[in-house]
């Protein structure tokens, strides 16, 4: 069982509603399903991201997609940006060389103390601030307690 604090990215979130992902919506599913009962938090943006990404590309209904949301507000501890986040992420890209909305997500969640992103948009074990990156589709399940 991990003890760090741990946070998922987007494309886990989608690939665990998204029936049509084959091994992926397994494995994402079982990382959301166990992430429950472990010190997971969920940035705000990852939600957002989530909700214009599954409606966008007609994986949920508007309605759906809104109350899944909602229940993952409820199931997890969420963090938002604050005001000096903006700063570290645009620092971020242009010292690290990351995407912008990778920077946020990254300046967000090494800000709420999170240690572990799970996300495939990083490189695998890389380590930035104080956030490891780990491709939940390359771990295999003891990370999660399985």
């Amino acid at each position: 069982m991990p003890v760090d604090r741990f946070s998922l990215d987007t494309n886990l979130l989608v690939y665990a509603v998204d029936r049509d992902a084959g091994t992926r919506h397994q494995k994402a599913a079982g990382i959301l399903d166990a992430a429950v009962d472990r010190d997971c938090v969920l940035a705000l943006q990852v939600l957002g991201e989530f909700f214009h990404t599954v409606t966008r590309k007609g994986k949920m209904p508007l309605d759906q997609a809104a109350a899944q949301v909602s229940d993952w507000q409820l199931l997890f501890p969420v963090v938002v940006p604050q005001v000096d986040t903006l700063a570290c992420a645009i620092r971020a890209v242009t010292e690290h060389n990351l995407s912008f909305w990778d920077a946020m997500l990254w300046a967000t969640v090494n800000a709420a103390g999170i240690t572990i992103l799970l996300t495939e948009d990083f490189q695998d074990g890389r380590t930035l601030g104080g956030v490891r990156f780990r491709n939940p589709f390359s771990m295999d399940d003891a990370f999660m307690g399985g």
